[in-house]
């Protein structure tokens, strides 16, 4: 009887093991930027990635998103697209992850994609959309909750378009968000030209030289894009230098939730153009706001919005391949195929990944409070991007 019962008990002991090894777990590995002057966005990109899980359904590890439990690695990229690999290569390797997400930077974003994609994982970029990724480089494993680079761009070139500003300077960091950010700026800024170009260097915190150049060269606007910490640092020199006064401020990823607790004063006047309007009347935006500014104590910023939304489009993705890990590319279709319930309304995306949505003019005001405050004015567009035709046949989904 004794011998009965051990071996019953064995017998049920093997059963639970190898169902536990036949058993899905979904690894997910999330690149950010905590350290350095660029900390300040990914704080924001953490705090709506966190909220995102819980209005999941996940808290800890081992908790179910799109019913399947799951695992999160964290590593912070440091600015650095060699640091970034390095993680990423960890991520990849040791940790054996099916998706990567997060990705400030398309510097990073261009370093880390290859190796990721011949491994056969999943990107979902929580903000980074170069343009090679929508157009030649587009990839059956690539989806996004955030933005092409060019969108904003084009979106601001409208609305000075519209505005009749007849000549701009462009400012940008020097690298590949930045170049196509200003392309995208010339590309649907048709009632004028652009007298000067001037590209600094990543993580700037000094413009007083390039102020020298824009106050010599006398546009009628000045079309900025500068995140985080370098449009903190810009818009308090910009109005110290006076120039506020005298050139329209056209500025994208400058002056929103993240920056103007910084800012300040300096901020109000400020027009931009943004994938996310803060004052969206449904009831997903309402909750969000509301949850997040109840947990984290200060306003989100489109960062926070972006990565707000990629656990639920993860959670739809495992949901619409039963929880099965061996294909994130079925994922990432499924993902692609569907539509994406968000603070921003009902978004879809285009054939290579990147996400179809409205841009709106923000300007910043003088709060009832007597702060700066974000109002929404007007859509401006809704948009796709300008390289998907790049992207071929067989890469779309």
């Amino acid at each position: 009887m004794q011998k009965s019962t051990l071996a019953a008990a064995i017998a049920a002991a093997a059963l639970v093991a190898a169902q536990n090894a036949g058993a899905q777990e979904l690894r997910i590995g999330f690149l950010n930027t905590l350290t350095g002057g660029s900390a300040i966005i990914g704080k924001h990109l953490m705090n709506g990635w966190v909220l995102g899980l819980e209005h999941a359904g996940w808290k800890k590890d081992g908790d179910k998103l799109g019913g399947v439990p799951t695992k999160i690695f964290y590593a912070d990229d440091q600015q650095k697209p060699e640091i970034g690999l390095r993680e990423v290569d960890k991520f990849l390797k040791q940790d054996k992850v099916h998706i990567v997400s997060g990705i400030i930077w398309s510097n990073v974003m261009m370093t880390i994609q290859k190796p990721v994609f011949d491994a056969k994982v999943m990107i979902l970029s929580a903000n980074a959309g170069p343009s090679p990724l929508a157009g030649e480089l587009c990839n059956p494993l690539f989806t996004s909750s955030s933005f092409m680079n060019d969108g904003n761009a084009e979106a601001t070139g409208v609305m000075a378009t519209k505005d009749g500003i007849k000549t701009v300077v462009a400012m940008a960091p020097n690298y590949q968000a930045g170049k196509d950010n200003v392309n995208g700026f010339m590309r649907t800024f048709k009632s004028g030209k652009v007298v000067d170009q001037i590209l600094f260097k990543i993580g700037e915190s000094d413009f007083q030289a390039d102020l020298a150049k824009v106050r010599a060269a006398k546009p009628q606007a000045l079309y900025i894009f500068a995140p985080g910490g370098m449009g903190i640092a810009f818009m308090k020199q910009w109005v110290a230098s006076g120039l506020n006064k005298e050139i329209k401020l056209y500025s994208i990823y400058t002056v929103d939730g993240l920056t103007i607790p910084a800012i300040g004063e300096a901020a109000i006047g400020a027009i931009e153009a943004s994938h996310w309007n803060p004052d969206l009347d449904n009831e997903k935006n309402k909750r969000f706001v509301k949850d997040y500014m109840a947990k984290f104590g200060h306003m989100p910023s489109y960062f926070a919005v972006q990565s707000y939304d990629a656990p639920a489009l993860i959670a739809k993705g495992m949901k619409a391949v039963g929880g099965k890990t061996d294909d994130m590319a079925a994922v990432a279709k499924a993902i692609r195929k569907g539509t994406m319930d968000s603070p921003r309304g009902t978004i879809t995306f285009n054939v290579n990944g990147m996400v179809l949505q409205p841009y709106w003019r923000l300007e910043v005001v003088k709060g009832a409070d007597g702060k700066p405050a974000i109002k929404g004015v007007a859509k401006i567009f809704d948009h796709k991007d300008a390289y998907w035709e790049k992207c071929p046949a067989n890469k779309r989904i």
